[in-house]
């Protein structure tokens, strides 16, 4: 007997080809990718962006890690989705994942609003894969780039839009937070932290949230 599982699993995973042969040849558009979203049930998201982003397998971290620097662990969809909303990114937002893994974050807010997003990840063997499936689909408006996200000021200067899914912490996250409020006095950005505990720090504003896993964050100091 066949389980009532078996249809919905490959349903997600047609899908999951299918628009993965359309993103290569650069025929995936916002409004397809959210429509082709909204037929995937929820419970099936994260496996059909792995299937789409080829990032089913979670590869071993790096045995050097820095201490403060979290493992690698996917964000949910669902997460990432609300951070989106509440944000409100557009395609005029510059969107740095701090801490991007294999890029399924920074990947799904690109489909979804044409955002230029840069992803910022310490493992090089995870910030060489992301770029590697970044430009197969040529997706020249994704970019990833190994480094500390605490130590390179010069790259996220150019972010509106910061995403944290729990990337580090302590003197580390501090760090980051000095050099993001430098910036914050020059323009406005927005910090989504997903499952991180409330950010104290005077430059910055917690916005209502609908979310019990994000919160969302506007400079006032602009």
């Amino acid at each position: 007997m066949t389980s009532s599982k078996e249809p919905s699993a490959i349903d997600f995973r047609s899908a999951a080809r299918r628009l993965r042969s359309d993103l290569r040849c650069g025929h995936v558009t916002p409004t397809i990718f959210s429509a082709a979203l909204e037929q995937i049930a929820p419970g099936d998201r994260d496996p059909w962006l792995d299937l789409l982003w080829d990032s089913h397998e979670i590869p071993v971290d790096d045995p050097d890690l820095p201490r403060g620097c979290v493992p690698y662990l996917p964000c949910p969809v669902a997460a990432v989705l609300a951070a989106i909303e509440q944000a409100g990114v557009t395609n005029d937002d510059v969107f740095v994942d701090l801490g991007s893994g294999l890029g399924r974050a920074a990947l799904l807010v690109h489909l979804m609003t044409d955002a230029a997003c840069i992803g910022l990840e310490i493992q090089p063997k995870l910030s060489r894969a992301a770029q590697d499936r970044a430009e197969w689909a040529g997706l020249s408006r994704l970019r990833f780039l190994q480094g500390d996200a605490a130590e390179m000021g010069s790259v996220i200067a150019t972010g509106t839009v910061f995403f944290l899914y729990c990337p580090f912490s302590g003197s580390r996250l501090q760090l980051f937070l000095d050099g993001l409020e430098d910036i914050a006095r020059a323009r406005p950005i927005r910090l989504c932290c997903v499952d991180m505990p409330p950010l104290e720090a005077p430059w910055l504003t917690r916005m209502p949230s609908a979310s019990s896993e994000v919160d969302v964050y506007r400079s006032n100091v602009a």
